[in-house]
Order: structure tokens, then sequence, then C-alpha cells
């Protein structure tokens, strides 16, 4: 039995999916020169500059609106990134610029100016008696600078506060100037409070000078038609050998006089303004003295450097009839009257004992005595 083989059905092949995508390859080849257009001129315009340049020009020396304008004329843009300090260079006058002067740059480009704000003069703080902590904390404020530090001795002065320092308090300084201070070692750890009881108060004053101790609060106290003769120290805080230190203060208990039931005891407030032409032809920084003289004595509140037309003010406790003296380089140029003490009763006058007897003693217990010095 014969007959025919089937022949094999042939299928048509299938393209492979990629080979059908053709819009996908025109697509692809479209982005690829594209972008290799776009890099290409990237690089050029990098690397090659436009033929459109320019020189900078000077502006050191410009003001701002100058630099500016001179920039705007080259098709450049001129601006101000920082105002700083100059003792070479007047207000408003540019100092620095970036790019410099002479620089090939492209149109448009910015220059970047530092303009000055002039000369800061302004009077120095005064350090004196200040930790060199706190030296550090008033320099930095001010920004200027700490110099050399030296060490002195001083029986006045605690041991690590400023007893001199160069400029003086109220000299004129500017940004960044160097300061030099001294700061003391101290004086002794500790010492005895002398005494002053039965001294006068004049007495007493110039014994503390002597014995390098400072007086505080003197308080004038009437004892009665019996009590010791006027000015005389009854009574001291801390008293006599008491253990010190150099710094403490030392109040003082003064008889007011026998004639006396009371006194007239005033908190004033007084202020007094430094002449204009206080530093006369020279340009020196005028020392200036408020002195304030009342039935205690003579002393001073301020003796110091001062500046010109500055106005000084205090609050004061006189007693009894008081002035206030104002000195410019130890010369009087005015004189305050800060109240007048009413005269004497004459009929307070003292008369003889009454028969048998005895004048009071002394008081024996201290009264309170304030331990801080007067404002």
């Amino acid at each position: 039995m014969t007959g025919e083989a089937a022949s094999p059905v042939v299928r048509p092949r299938r393209r492979p999916w990629f080979a059908r995508q053709d819009w996908f390859f025109a697509v692809a080849l479209a982005l690829f020169v594209g972008t290799s257009v776009w890099f290409e001129r990237a690089i050029a315009d990098f690397l090659a500059p436009s033929a459109k340049t320019v020189t900078t020009p000077t502006l050191i020396g410009e003001t701002v609106g100058d630099a500016i304008a001179t920039s705007a004329r080259m098709h450049l843009r001129a601006t101000v990134v920082q105002h700083t300090p100059s003792d070479q260079f007047p207000r408003d006058i540019v100092m620095r610029q970036d790019p410099a002067a002479g620089t090939q740059v492209r149109e448009g480009r910015q220059i970047s100016i530092v303009v000055s704000t002039g000369v800061q003069i302004f009077p120095m703080p005064d350090l004196r008696y200040e930790s060199l902590r706190e030296v550090g904390l008033d320099l930095s404020h001010f920004k200027l600078t700490l110099g050399k530090v030296k060490v002195v001795a001083s029986d006045e002065v605690p041991a690590n506060r400023v007893v001199t320092q160069d400029p003086p308090p109220l000299a004129s300084v500017r940004v960044g100037s160097l300061v030099d201070v001294e700061v003391s070692k101290g004086g002794p750890a500790s010492m005895r409070a002398p005494s002053f009881v039965g001294m006068t108060v004049d007495e007493a004053r110039q014994a503390a000078v002597d014995a390098h101790v400072h007086l505080g609060q003197l308080v004038w106290t009437p004892f009665g038609r019996y009590g010791p003769p006027r000015g005389e120290v009854v009574r001291q805080a801390p008293g006599p050998d008491t253990p010190i230190d150099p710094s403490q203060l030392i109040s003082l208990q003064i008889s007011a006089g026998p004639r006396e039931s009371g006194y007239l005891i005033r908190q004033v407030h007084a202020t007094a303004t430094v002449p204009e032409d206080a530093g006369g032809d020279t340009d020196r920084t005028p020392i200036v003295r408020v002195q304030v003289r009342d039935e205690t004595g003579t002393w001073n509140v301020y003796n110091a450097f001062a500046q010109p037309k500055q106005k000084l003010d205090f609050n004061l406790t006189v007693v009894g009839t008081a002035e206030l003296d104002v000195f410019v380089n130890n010369e009087l140029l005015d004189s305050t009257s800060l109240g007048v003490e009413p005269s004497f009763q004459e009929k307070q006058q003292m008369g003889p004992l009454p028969p048998g007897s005895k004048p009071p003693p002394k008081p024996t217990e201290p009264a309170p005595i304030p331990k801080e010095p007067l404002p």
C-alpha cells in the first residue's frame, strides 16, 4: 500500500520584538544626537569664553554710587558684600573688590565690593579693679585687643584685679586698639584694723592712708550736751585689732558735738558737665576732679579722665553745709551749693553740771554702722 508522505507545514518566522519597534530606534537616535550636541556646546562654552569680554575697572577709592555706575557702563554688576571699619578709607568708600581691576571677564559678571564704614573712635572703657575675665569680656564687646599683662604689687587693689591700664579710661581709641594692663598680685593676705577711736576725723583719715586701709561711711552722731567733742571718733566697725582683708572698708561713728541735738543729713543728686574747651589748645584728654566739701571734711567723688561735654552725675550723702567743686586739670571751674546747715542755737550752750551729778558715761554698746561706702 503506497501513499504520499505528509509535507510539513512551514510557518512564517516571527521578527524579534526590538526589530519590530522601528520608532524606538528613531527616538533613541534623536535623543543621543541632541545630548551630544548640547554637551559639546556646554564644554565649548566652559573652556572658551565668549567673544564679548570686558576688563574690570578700578573701583577701589570710589564711592558706592560711583562704583555701581562705573560697573554698569562696563556692562558689569557691582554688589556690596561687606561693610567694615578702616583707618585708611573714609566712610562709604570702596576698599576692596573681586575680581581685581584689570581682570578679563564676560559681560554681566558680578564684582563684589567691600565698603568702608570709616574710623570708629570712642572713649576707652574703665577696666580698673576688674578681673582678667571681665577685662576680656569688655574688650571683646568694644572690639579691642588685649596687649601686655604685667603683674605688680599693690596694697590698695585686690589680687588679680587691674591696677592701671594703657590707654587710660576715657581716652580716645578705635576698633582693634591694643590695651595693656597691670594686674595686682595683692598686698598682705590679711591685716589687723588699726584703732581710730579717740582720734579726730582728720587724724583718722590720715591714719587710714598711712596704714593702707580704706574708710567706709562716716556716721556723725549727737551724744548730747556731755558727749565727746565735735569730730572725735567714738566707735569703729570692724573694731580695733580685728583681722581684715586689705580691701575691706572701716566705718566710723563720729561725735557731732555737745551742742548738737541733731544734724541735717541730705541725700542729693548732683550733676557736672565737662566744658567743651576743657582740653585747651592741646589734644590731651582733660583730668576732671569733682570734690565735695561738707561738715565732715573734703573728699573726691570723681578723679579721672573725662571727655569735653561729658555729663557726670552722682548720688551723694552730705552732712550740713555742703558744696560741690569741679576742677579741670586742677583748675577750679565751678562751685555749687548742696545745702546750708542752720546756725547753732546759742541757748544750747553748755552749763555747769547739777550739784552732786556726774557726767554720763560714753555709750558702750556699739550702734549699728553701715559697712558699705556712701554712694
